[in-house]
């Protein structure tokens, strides 16, 4: 019976994730600054001017003390998928808990099912070629990933900075690319309606050709975060 009370209540987690990624989009749609992409194929929005410049430049000072390579979960053969600079933000740093309060307040979403802030750094050159942020079903490093806390749900980036020239964020199916501006949100679902992934939410950080990129995502999961 243990095993079946076990399994009863990590249903229920999961159902009450779902019924919260599914009323994230209404969410947002609600809020003032916040604005979708009119699009059918996916759930995408941005707001500018979603955080202060003293808390992107207090980011931007965390990223460049512990930034390291970027690696990728599903190795592809190409050494330069992504080329850029990544770094684990502490949950203890003021800066981290005032951006974690704040994407709560504005999601809805139980902080419990998101991944640590990371932060990204993109010198001249460097990029993120087309790409999804879900995990590939049956890929080889699926169960590694996936095993514990699912498949990712909901993205949340915030450009940290201006940059002088590159290093928008493309996302090709839906014709739309989104240009770095000091604490810009875009987030986006990263599943279709009935919970399958949804390949319409590719995208593609762009080479910065001039000056550098910041940003900061957030990831959330179907289940709490292990």
């Amino acid at each position: 019976m243990g095993c079946h009370l076990v399994l009863h209540s990590e249903t229920t987690k999961t159902r009450r994730m779902q019924i919260a990624t599914d009323s994230c989009a209404q969410r947002l749609s609600q809020r003032a600054g916040v604005q979708r992409l009119p699009t059918p194929k996916a759930e995408i929005f941005q707001c500018r001017d979603f955080i202060e410049p003293d808390l992107c430049d207090a980011l931007i000072t965390l990223i460049d003390r512990d930034r390291r390579p970027s690696t990728v979960a599903d190795e592809n053969g190409d050494e330069y998928f992504r080329t850029s600079e990544t770094c684990d933000l502490e949950a203890q740093e003021p800066a981290v808990q005032r951006l974690e309060g704040r994407l709560t307040a504005l999601s809805g979403l139980d902080p419990a099912y998101g991944e640590p802030l990371q932060g990204q750094r993109y010198a001249v050159g460097q990029e993120f070629k087309a790409h999804t942020d879900y995990f590939t079903p049956g890929g080889p490093d699926w169960e590694e990933y996936c095993a514990v806390s699912g498949q990712r749900t909901w993205t949340f980036m915030i450009y940290l900075n201006a940059v002088e020239a590159g290093g928008a964020t493309r996302f090709k199916a839906l014709r739309k690319t989104f240009q770095p501006e000091p604490g810009k949100l875009v987030c986006w679902n990263n599943r279709r309606p009935d919970g399958a992934e949804n390949p319409n939410t590719l995208h593609h950080g762009m080479k910065v050709r001039k000056g550098t990129k910041y940003v900061i995502t957030k990831w959330y999961r179907e289940r709490p975060w292990g």
